[in-house]
């Protein structure tokens, strides 16, 4: 099965944009590296003040931590403050389906502080 397909300019060779495939039942994404992980769309695929979508912050992360690189490091520390205490639960739980005993489930569930949630007044993401 295809997951990746990538669109390249022939000209110079660059690549231009790069597609990931998910799996999905209707309106129900699938997580590739757990099927235990289903979510609607409506909250996999968040939208700016503006309209942009980007993918949820908490499955970057989720996505990310397979390889717990420097970079990736980087992101989920800079990340962490920004996610509310329901999508830190929500990644923890995740990581705990994924990767058991991952080294970010510890700061994920330590506390500290965090964005509100929707509920306690915001708008938007993270």
């Amino acid at each position: 099965m295809t997951r990746q397909t990538w669109l390249r300019d022939r000209a110079t060779g660059a690549y231009l944009l790069d597609v990931f495939r998910e799996p999905h039942d209707g309106d129900i994404w699938i997580c590739r590296r757990d099927p235990a992980i289903r979510l609607p769309y409506s909250a996999v695929i968040r939208r700016t003040a503006s309209g942009i979508p980007y993918l949820a912050p908490e499955l970057v992360l989720l996505f990310k931590a397979a390889h717990t690189r420097p970079k990736d490091q980087r992101d989920f520390a800079a990340t962490l403050r920004l996610l509310s205490a329901d999508r830190r639960s929500a990644l923890a739980g995740f990581l705990d389906l994924t990767h058991p005993g991952h080294v970010w489930l510890t700061e994920l569930r330590r506390g500290g502080p965090c964005a509100p949630t929707r509920s306690q007044g915001t708008s938007g993401a993270p």
